[in-house]
């Protein structure tokens, strides 16, 4: 003899039903509790100021990054101006020293003429005999 009895399929569908209902009613008391809605209107308020403090650092970002940018555009132009004006100095100074170099291969040539026209004459004189 056992003195446990099963419920029937009707009081464990009614258990079932009740508990449903009594997890229902506990949702909705919790949904409109005051203190809920006071939190979720704070949480809201703190993603909000997120947001915002979010889009502040991105736009300050972006001028960081587009004040780098015309940084570095002026430095490239910068550098690019003093190349240029190296390489003048450069063509200035290649200039200069080609035209030391002609001036200085013109006086060797004359110096050269000059002892060839004095053995010449020297030869020509001893030929005479003067």
């Amino acid at each position: 003899m056992s003195f446990y009895k099963d419920p029937d399929l009707q009081q464990r569908q009614s258990e079932a039903a009740a508990a449903k209902k009594a997890m229902l009613e506990k949702f909705r008391s919790a949904s409109q509790d005051p203190a809920v809605t006071e939190r979720l209107a704070a949480r809201a308020a703190i993603n909000e100021a997120r947001k915002v403090r979010q889009a502040a650092r991105e736009a300050a970002r972006r001028e960081r990054e587009a004040e780098l940018a015309a940084q570095a555009a002026r430095e490239a132009e910068l550098a690019a101006e003093a190349k240029r004006e190296e390489e003048r100095l450069q063509a200035m100074i290649a200039a200069e020293e080609a035209e030391r170099q002609a001036a200085l291969e013109a006086e060797q040539k004359a110096a050269r003429d000059a002892r060839y026209a004095a053995r010449k004459a020297a030869k020509k004189q001893r030929r005479r005999g003067y």
